[in-house]
């Protein structure tokens, strides 16, 4: 068991209906500590891949993807999931179903932010479906730059998204993959690493 693994068996709770919470430590409080940890991870997992920017999806999964863009000294940006008053740059925009709020949203970069040409690391939190990775990969295509790979805290390996990914060609790398919870027992079994 990796150490995120190990914090998710020590700190998460499984509700009804598969929802994972890691909000004690990863997504509503942060453990810098496993943040950092995290962060280390995937940059030693993408080691050798030129990356010139970290693009992530407001808001949970910010505080990773700074912490990543920081190793890599290289601008974070997010995709932001509504239009606000100062924002009149044009925009690149793709749509992605949330599986957390059941809703579907429109995701928004400001042109400016992502060019032509660049290598772009997607970093998140979390993994289900794969629409929140999707909508990221539709921007960074929409802008003409590269998907230097996915980078992932916690997969739902029972979950579509991660298989999606992998079979569409996308380096995928997700630090702990779930592959079945239960919130009778509160058991979780994660996927043993190849």
């Amino acid at each position: 068991m990796n150490f995120l693994e190990e914090k998710i068996q020590a700190d998460g709770v499984i509700k009804p209906g598969n929802i994972l919470k890691v909000d004690g430590f990863l997504n509503h409080q942060i453990d810098i500590g496993i943040m950092r940890q995290i962060a280390d991870e995937i940059k030693q997992r993408f080691c050798g891949v030129k990356v010139d920017r970290i693009l992530t999806i407001e808001a949970s999964g910010i505080a990773i993807a700074t912490l990543v863009g920081d190793l890599y000294h290289v601008p974070v940006v997010f995709a932001k999931k509504s239009v606000t008053a100062n924002s009149t740059d044009e925009k690149y925009v793709a749509k992605a179903y949330s599986f957390t709020h059941k809703s579907e949203n429109q995701v928004l970069v400001s042109k400016p932010y992502i060019k032509a040409g660049e290598n772009v690391l997607i970093v998140d939190d979390f993994l289900a479906e794969g629409e929140a990775a999707h909508a990221l990969i539709d921007i960074v295509r929409q802008a003409g730059g590269k998907v230097a790979g996915i980078a992932v805290c916690i997969e739902k390996g029972q979950q579509n998204g991660g298989k999606m990914l992998r079979e569409e060609g996308y380096r995928l790398e997700s630090i702990a993959i779930v592959d079945s919870m239960d919130w009778e027992s509160q058991t979780i079994r994660f996927r043993a690493k190849n």
